[in-house]
């Protein structure tokens, strides 16, 4: 097929995820030069070669894609002086670990994963039935390699040397359950699984999907605590999802761009804890009381709506597989050195009198680098009545979490 209006580009993800890209159009080709060739030597189609053509409609990341990465600029992609191409500088890889990959989520997050060339090793860890995903994963022809480990025995092999840990294991929301429902089980899920963490691979970025994450995390605090080895700078509530679900419902509302859609959400990732700020939106929107009303209810009450619409088939798998992808690779390329990456996540926190709490944060080497106090300057009147009314269902959240976990103690790592 010819390429008749493609672009040239520099990319560290095939995916996009926010992954941080320099575009510039011309009227033939793009290319991608690394100056490291073994960066995408497991590739079939580039292998050692410097550079590569490829036709933007055959792309996969189509049209909205390939715009997705023109917003955003790669800090270590260097412009060279003869033209418009961009040199990366890829420098090192990193090993990530799914635990509960055979899952729902964990599934379609290992295929996301497997997608970029900033992970070298995929593990993946469930209880059952992770032989035939590894196997199936593996065939796929990017960089990282694909082990797999079936069962207790086998968890602390998966965690040596980990970098990130994502654990989206746990039963799934079914229709008439709320996140509390799933407590008990997937309780008692985290708390092991967080335990493993902590004696293998205690400095790794630790990623919670396990609901309810209000109460998970400060399980996993707790236990972190228990063994000697918590650094809250590293222990992360995914709540990407309400953040890519506030961005999707706004532009679809005010018919805008996706791409150019940003909306915080803060407090917690349950119900009312969800509090997209509206009037934070950017670009701005004008919103009326009703409109803004209507977009909080279905931004808080989203996971439940997809729950309804599967009819006990499953819950929001597929685009809480997207988001907390995304969430990986936004922690991917921090640790990698990129000085710009920021994101919205459920940590401990001073921004308010809750121990734990969601909001934008920077991300860096160690985790995280700032808490972004200014999203809550300047609310509303009506986003300061709901941040108000969120903070006694939060807070009980976390008090049922640690107590968990203080009635359950682990010895010392």
């Amino acid at each position: 097929m010819a390429a008749t209006s493609v672009t040239t580009f520099s990319v560290r993800s095939p995916t996009s995820f926010g992954s941080k890209v320099g575009l510039h159009s011309q009227s033939k080709a793009f290319g991608v030069r690394f100056n490291s060739k073994n960066c995408l030597k497991s590739f079939s189609g580039p292998k050692s070669a410097s550079s590569f053509t490829c036709d933007l409609g055959s792309s996969f990341l189509g049209k909205e894609g390939i715009a997705a990465l023109r917003e955003s600029c790669l800090p270590k992609a260097q412009k060279q002086s003869h033209g418009s191409e961009y040199r990366l500088q890829p420098t090192e890889s990193y090993k990530v670990a799914i635990l509960g990959a055979a899952g729902g989520i964990g599934q379609p997050l290992s295929l996301l994963v497997k997608m970029s060339p900033l992970v070298s090793a995929l593990h993946l860890y469930d209880i059952a039935n992770v032989k035939g995903v590894a196997a199936d994963l593996s065939h796929c022809n990017t960089p990282s390699k694909v082990l797999d480990f079936t069962g207790a025995s086998e968890l602390a092999d998966c965690l040596v040397g980990v970098d990130v840990v994502v654990i989206p294991a746990g039963v799934p929301r079914k229709p008439g359950m709320t996140r509390d429902d799933l407590f008990n089980i997937n309780a008692n899920i985290v708390k092991n699984l967080v335990e493993a963490v902590a004696d293998k691979c205690p400095d790794a970025f630790i990623h919670i999907i396990s609901n309810p994450v209000n109460s998970t995390v400060p399980i996993a605090a707790e236990v972190l605590k228990q063994k000697g080895v918590y650094d809250p700078k590293k222990l992360f509530g995914v709540t990407t999802l309400d953040v890519v679900r506030a961005n999707t419902f706004v532009a679809e509302k005010k018919n805008l761009r996706l791409i150019d859609v940003d909306v915080p959400v803060v407090g917690g990732h349950a119900g009312i804890t969800i509090l997209p700020l509206l009037s934070k939106t950017k670009p701005s929107v004008s919103l009326t009381d009703e409109e803004a009303q209507e977009l909080m209810v279905r931004i808080q009450n989203a996971g439940t709506e997809v729950v309804e619409a599967k009819a006990g088939a499953g819950s929001a798998t597929l685009s809480m597989a997207y988001a907390a992808a995304r969430f990986v690779e936004s922690s991917l390329r921090a640790l990698d050195g990129d000085s710009d990456v920021y994101e919205c996540a459920y940590v401990q926190s001073e921004l308010t009198e809750l121990p734990f709490f969601s909001s934008r944060i920077k991300l860096g080497k160690r985790g995280v680098e700032a808490v972004i106090s200014s999203d809550l300057h300047g609310l509303t009147e009506h986003e300061q009545k709901a941040l108000e009314a969120l903070k006694p269902e939060l807070q009980a959240s976390i008090e049922k979490g640690i107590a968990f976990a203080q009635k359950h103690t682990v010895a010392a790592a």
